[in-house]
């Protein structure tokens, strides 16, 4: 708890710096280059943060005259959920915010949240990758004040336990598992027979060391980079959700800019992308040797099937309550034709996920 103050203290002290200087200005030369400020929740070491800088870097070199981006890693301007919240008022400019954050803005980020929905991480790329698919989702938030400029590969959400390895359904059963703030996440522990138990993600290792919580789920990072992988000694690919991460702009500043400053961000936004992605699949296989060797984490592959057939009900139940998501669904269900999932695709190894981007070239794709 003292921890959580004091790093509320620190955040409050940063905002309150960010606010002296967006209503005072910069002396000199400063004065004439518009602060952009986009905050994230990860390490520096992330694959998110190493893409974000080179976004920095990008604009900072084409618009250096005047703009200065500025990336504020590890929740320094909050946790997401605040950060979404400063970055609609326009008090910071960007910021990274998990898919089941803004399902709370716009119930059309539901149908991200599907368990099961892909069939393969090729079907899964291609969707995020297609425009016509993810263009009114990302653009379903004008009214709340941002817009998603591009996604970010997350991985696979698989569980991960403190002792108890999980490889069937029945094994979450009287286990508390952190899950995201996301309705449809609750109701799919509910469905595997899990107790969900929603909190922020800088809380998660704390709650998991004093017992709070039995488990988790999220990728294989959440083990090394945020220690998780020192109190769950198992992890097991059950491969529950593939889930993107989604950057989002300010509406007013995104539409305040000129038509070449617009180009400049977009072909930053595409970099952002391209960048995050080549650096996940190195960072997954790091993570995973890391866990391996020094965490003594055990990975178990599980029968995928027990797991899908309890969360079909979900499916139904989200086009029900959300009929505008139908046609969605059946565009994706589409590309999950076209790209199945090859045999023992369940229990893929990441890195074979990682030699099949690099065998497709939409794998390399923009922003859509």
């Amino acid at each position: 708890m003292g921890d959580s103050i004091y790093k509320r203290k620190i955040c409050l002290c940063i905002l309150l710096t960010l606010l002296c200087f967006t209503l005072g200005g910069c002396m000199g030369n400063e004065a004439k280059r518009r602060i952009v400020r986009i905050g994230h929740n990860q390490s520096t070491s992330h694959p998110i943060h190493i893409a974000l800088t080179a976004f920095q870097d990008y604009v900072n070199e084409n618009l250096g005259d005047r703009y200065v981006v500025e990336v504020y890693p590890s929740e320094l301007l909050g946790s997401q959920t605040d950060m979404v919240q400063l970055t609609q008022t326009g008090a910071i400019d960007f910021c990274v915010a998990s898919n089941a954050i803004l399902e709370t803005f716009s119930k059309n980020y539901e149908i991200f949240n599907l368990p099961y929905l892909f069939a393969s991480t090729q079907a899964y790329h291609h969707v995020m990758d297609d425009p016509a698919v993810t263009g009114p989702i990302f653009d379903s938030t004008k009214k709340a004040g941002f817009l998603a400029v591009t996604w970010l590969d997350a991985g696979t959400r698989n569980f991960y336990t403190i002792n108890r390895p999980i490889e069937s359904p029945a094994d979450l059963k009287g286990l508390k598992i952190r899950v995201q703030q996301s309705p449809t996440n609750i109701e799919m522990m509910r469905l595997l027979g899990g107790s969900a138990t929603p909190m922020g993600f800088g809380e998660v290792y704390t709650a998991l060391q004093s017992g709070i919580i039995d488990g988790a789920e999220n990728n294989e990072m959440a083990l090394t980079d945020n220690g998780h992988g020192d109190v769950c000694k198992y992890y097991s690919y059950d491969m529950h959700q593939m889930v993107p991460d989604i950057l989002i702009g300010n509406r007013m500043f995104l539409e305040g800019l000129s038509k070449e400053e617009q180009a400049v961000f977009e072909e930053g936004f595409q970099i952002v992308n391209r960048v995050e992605r080549e650096e996940w699949v190195k960072a997954v296989e790091r993570a995973k040797k890391r866990a391996e060797e020094e965490q003594k984490v055990t990975f178990l592959y599980p029968d995928q099937k027990p797991f899908v057939e309890a969360c079909q009900l979900l499916h139904h139940k989200v086009l029900d309550g959300t009929p505008q998501l139908k046609p969605v669904y059946e565009a994706i269900q589409a590309y999950n034709q076209q790209y199945p999932s090859s045999a023992g695709d369940a229990n893929i190894e990441p890195s074979e996920a990682g030699k099949e981007r690099e065998q497709d070239p939409s794998g390399k794709g923009n922003n859509g």
